[in-house]
């Protein structure tokens, strides 16, 4: 059986929030979203040890701290490196591609255009992770 995930969906823009709330509750998941508007919002959220997160969804291009700006806190955290983290972005940037590798993230999803293909991806890393082994701390 999969699991119900608990996910901190870390983005800025509101429409990509709706979005994602939209794809959820369209594939009847069970899973609870957490949002944050940027990095700072986010590792407030993860400052509380009882309620950590199955995975991360981050987008790269935020204000006050980068999605590989936190991606970096996070992976030199003993508490949160553990947690998987997955790049939700319109960056094609090899480069950027090349940094969150380097850095430790899980995958590196682009956003497609049509909200049809977004969808099909989402579910895809939705049913991918909820049914991977992940570490409870």
């Amino acid at each position: 059986m999969d699991k119900f995930l608990k996910i901190i969906l870390v983005e800025d823009n509101l429409i990509e929030i709706m979005k994602m709330k939209r794809t959820i509750s369209l594939l009847k998941l069970n899973h609870t979203l957490q949002e944050a508007k940027n990095g700072e919002e986010a590792l407030q959220i993860l400052e509380d040890k009882a309620n950590m997160p199955d995975i991360i969804l981050l987008d790269l291009n935020m204000p006050k701290i980068s999605g590989i700006e936190f991606l970096k806190i996070i992976k030199a955290n003993e508490d949160l490196k553990h947690i998987p983290t997955i790049i939700l972005t319109t960056s094609s940037n090899q480069k950027d591609l090349l940094e969150c590798y380097r850095t430790g993230m899980s995958g590196y999803v682009l956003k497609p255009l049509k909200y049809e293909d977004y969808v099909k991806k989402i579910e895809s890393v939705l049913a991918y992770w909820s049914v991977n082994e992940l570490i409870k701390m």
